[in-house]
């Protein structure tokens, strides 16, 4: 492919995919920085293996597997295993916005699901990929993926039980 023309497709997938790519990287890595640091890297290989895209899964699927290694390899990184990344809510910076409290109890229910259903269900119902899309991604069998949503389903509805039917 002449340069031009894969600097063309660059700047179109990053128009296309840049945002959904970030949601999901942040899903991962809980860290804005570092879910902005696993999108460059995901369009920097895609960039460096287009060549080898053999258009066998569409280019949202493509990205995204890329994008989902890249973050599991930040996880796996030293630095990540040796670096305490809390943050103390009293050294944060004063909001240039009032506070707007929501109730983030779904989300942080999601969140805290084990790695395979947490990812299962991000890929899933937020980003809205098929479960054969999901297999192809994960290169797992779609019965995984299923029964890996099942899971997530089960645990959700205990966690969420006195949550979901508080107010009737």
């Amino acid at each position: 492919m002449a340069q031009d023309a894969r600097r063309e497709w660059l700047d179109a997938a990053i128009t296309r995919w840049e945002k959904q790519l970030l949601r999901l990287c942040f899903a991962y890595l809980g860290d804005t920085a570092l879910a902005e640091d696993a999108v460059q890297e995901t369009f920097f290989k895609a960039w460096k293996g287009y060549d080898r895209f053999r258009a066998d899964s569409d280019e949202k699927t493509w990205l995204t597997r890329i994008a989902v290694n890249t973050c599991k390899d930040l996880l796996k990184s030293a630095w990540m295993r040796n670096t305490d990344r809390s943050v103390s809510t009293d050294s944060l910076p004063e909001g240039s916005a009032p506070f707007d409290e929501r109730d983030d109890t779904v989300t942080r229910a999601v969140m805290s699901l084990p790695q395979r259903e947490k990812e299962a269900a991000l890929l899933h119902w937020y980003h809205g990929m098929s479960l054969d899309e999901m297999a192809r991604v994960l290169r797992i069998p779609r019965s995984t993926i299923h029964y890996r949503l099942k899971k997530a389903k089960t645990l959700l509805k205990t966690e969420l039980e006195d949550w979901y039917y508080e107010d009737e």
